[in-house]
């Protein structure tokens, strides 16, 4: 691997500069600026990539796509148009990782790190790992002792769920429900007395029947539907679930879903007052 000539004057990063830079970005010492020009150590690096606007990614993530030696992705055509959105040229070999291929990816991707390789690891969008490839990688990969680093970034889970409104000091991350109804239903059960507000995603064509589910086992919470997070139709609808189940009973929305659940809350137990004394009127 080449390391970078030594620049006498440290220059700014540009998020938006061409090529793959004039060097490798550390992985060992994160809190060197975007700018600095060292290598890579060997090992898989986990790039948070955009969940819908662009703009949301951050530098460390730019240099680290223009630092990595190979690169693997959920979808190769959608990581190009990232890719050239920021002129970084594309690592050589970059190729596929998604839900059906994911083992032998893994194989790759030990092969390219056992030669010395930086490897970086992105999907569509978000985090990857968090109801995306990159699990089984990530895991297998720690458990043979091999470094993995994760460059965080921009996540629906998360932005939803501040962006609910609702409680946001605990919660349970249930990613996407089943498909059936009564599989789905034995999901929500299993968090019906809980206090924590619940986040998942929900596919467009099952949003209404996930919503009258939820109703029917969860009760009447408040709820709240947020839907193209971050893009330029992002929307939010609020109310409770039979409201909601409702409203999206006909529609059928378009793009990704985040939905947010208020978790169980016990009305607080009215205390006997046992010295209170009743008045009368004279």
């Amino acid at each position: 691997m080449k390391r970078a000539k030594p620049s006498p004057k440290k220059e700014a990063v540009n998020i938006a500069s061409t090529g793959k830079g004039s060097g490798k970005g550390s992985g060992k010492d994160a809190g060197k600026d975007a700018g600095d020009a060292d290598t890579l150590s060997p090992g898989l690096y986990v790039i948070a990539t955009p969940i819908g606007n662009m703009e949301d990614i951050t530098y460390r993530a730019v240099r680290m796509l223009k630092s990595v030696d190979a690169l693997a992705t959920e979808d190769t055509r959608v990581t190009s148009k990232l890719l050239n959105r920021y002129g970084i040229a594309r690592p050589n070999p970059t190729f596929s990782c998604f839900e059906h291929n994911e083992s032998r990816a893994v194989a790759r991707i030990r092969s390219l790190v056992e030669d010395g390789k930086a490897v970086g690891l992105v999907s569509d969008a978000g985090l990857p790992g968090i109801s995306d490839p990159g699990f089984r990688v990530i895991s297998t990969l720690l458990e043979e002792g091999i470094h993995v680093e994760v460059i965080p970034g921009a996540n629906a889970a998360t932005v939803g769920l501040v962006a609910s409104g609702l409680a946001t000091s605990s919660f349970t991350f249930l990613g996407f429900p089943s498909r059936k109804s009564g599989k789905r239903k034995s999901a929500l059960e299993s968090e019906r007395e809980s206090p924590h507000t619940i986040v998942l995603y929900e596919s467009p064509h099952r949003i209404g029947a996930f919503l009258q589910d939820a109703f029917d086992v969860l009760g009447d919470r408040r709820a709240v539907v947020a839907m193209e997070l971050s893009k330029k139709f992002e929307r939010f609808s609020r109310g409770t679930l039979s409201e909601l189940a409702e409203i999206f009973a006909d529609e059928k929305p378009k793009g990704e879903i985040t939905v947010i659940i208020e978790g169980m809350v016990r009305s607080p137990r009215k205390k006997e007052n046992k010295y209170r004394k009743e008045s009368t009127n004279d």
